[in-house]
């Protein structure tokens, strides 16, 4: 003889409120969606929240080194991290701008001597 105890889900009582989702694979399905969503897009946001840093901080260091690389780096970190709708907003705008201003500082030089390179001697 063997016994068995009938399997019983709980909070399942087969009646379901209107608008809650159903206790069916394709309301799990849809619950397993939506959280794939919400991940894809706390990933992206955090995505876009570094390159937003990054852009401000390629921009400012571009301002003394190798400004003909990390200008135009930084402009289109700036642009994805703003295209992505990031929570650093403000960074991203000074990124943006930071990169503009190293590209402005490279025209400068270029025209002031002729040269792509820069020192800081005399």
């Amino acid at each position: 003889m063997t016994l068995t105890t009938p399997t019983r889900r709980s909070g399942t009582t087969g009646i379901t409120a209107p608008g809650a989702p159903a206790d069916t694979p394709q309301g799990d399905s849809a619950r397993s969606a939506r959280s794939a969503r919400s991940a894809r897009s706390a990933r992206f946001t955090r995505d876009a929240d570094a390159l937003a840093v990054a852009s401000f901080v390629l921009g400012l260091v571009g301002l003394l080194v190798m400004n003909i690389l990390l200008g135009p780096a930084a402009i289109v970190m700036a642009g994805i991290a703003l295209a992505r709708s990031t929570a650093r907003r403000g960074r991203a705008l000074l990124g943006l701008a930071l990169g503009i201003a190293d590209l402005v500082i490279l025209a400068f030089l270029v025209t002031g001597d002729g040269t792509v390179g820069w020192n800081f001697g005399g």
